[in-house]
């Protein structure tokens, strides 16, 4: 897709104050510091749309942002941050789960995971929800750039069978040289387009 504008919208907790729901949305997924801003930043061309932080546990709202006025991404709290009160975990993991519920225009989750880690109990624990509520998952490893041809693939092998999800739907990602963009952008113009 070329991406023409991609804007900023809102930050929101409640769903009182979501934008409204007219476009399709596609929200993104993941452990704190797997690089959900940077592979946001990636897709749409821009360096600071999404605020990228080396701290992890940095988005605490959920980020709404148009591209192209034509279809929403959403950047979901990371989760799994040890140092993130217990408390407000919880009120991450309400939060996140009543947008995933609630709104009837989400087309795609990209669920996110670094290529070099096995999936965590936390990871784990969102994708049996998502599947047990039928949403629609493509899953995206990251930081590919720091191994080798042959380590991304043993390891993409190796996550995919975890997840019991064929190594060849698992959409291998480098915010650093671009690598899987064009591939990530055809599964979310095709989720986008499935549903009038």
């Amino acid at each position: 897709m070329k991406v023409i504008s991609a804007e900023f919208i809102k930050s929101a907790v409640d769903p009182f104050y979501y934008p409204d729901d007219s476009l399709p949305e596609v929200a993104f997924a993941g452990r704190s510091n797997v690089g959900k801003s940077s592979l946001i930043n990636t897709l749409v061309n821009r360096k600071r749309l999404a605020k990228t932080s080396n701290t992890p546990g940095r988005t605490q709202l959920i980020n709404f942002f148009v591209i192209n006025n034509t279809l929403s991404f959403v950047d979901l709290p990371g989760y799994g941050y040890a140092k993130v009160p217990l408390s407000v975990k919880k009120g991450w993991g309400r939060m996140v789960e009543g947008y995933l519920e609630g709104r009837e225009n989400l087309r795609l989750v990209v669920m996110i995971l670094d290529i070099r880690r096995e999936p965590s109990a936390e990871d784990n624990q969102l994708i049996e929800w998502l599947r047990m509520n039928n949403i629609t998952i493509v899953f995206v490893l990251t930081k590919v750039d720091k191994y080798s041809r042959g380590q991304v693939n043993i390891s993409r092998r190796k996550i995919g069978e975890q997840l019991g999800v064929p190594s060849d739907e698992l959409v291998p990602f480098s915010a650093k040289t671009r690598y899987g963009k064009d591939d990530l952008w055809r599964v979310i113009e095709n989720a986008c387009a499935s549903v009038s």
